[in-house]
């Protein structure tokens, strides 16, 4: 079993910056992929930000050049820096990840209970 556990939202004024954290923990072979996502109300979940196992890293065309993800494979984390924040940006983002429990496995998705982002003057 896989553990995601997310830190750093809150309220920031349109303009601002904030980080988000994740970090995995658990027993597992591989962590393929890890990114973010978010679902703003009335709306569907929507793929903020990914980074591959390997470094390759995709992003939304509405976050490209304000949003930067990273992975620090050592500690199993994902940090997402969010720079110049609007009022758009305002969603729960959920952390994902895709792992495998042992070489032989299949890959499987866990996602994080959310942490609140609110772009607000």
């Amino acid at each position: 079993q896989v553990q995601l556990v997310e830190s750093g939202g809150g309220l920031v004024q349109p303009g601002g910056s904030l980080r988000l954290s994740c970090t995995a923990s658990g027993r597992f072979f591989s962590l393929n992929y890890m990114g973010w996502y978010r679902q703003a109300p009335g709306k569907q979940r929507e793929l903020v930000a990914g980074i591959s196992e390997s470094g390759s890293i995709n992003y939304a065309d509405s976050v490209k050049g304000r949003f930067t993800i990273s992975r620090d494979s050592a500690k199993n984390t994902v940090p997402l820096q969010m720079n110049r924040l609007e009022p758009e940006d305002t969603a729960v983002y959920y952390c994902n990840a895709v792992v495998r429990g042992d070489y032989r496995s299949s890959p499987t998705t866990y996602w994080g209970q959310g942490t609140q982002v609110t772009v607000s003057s």
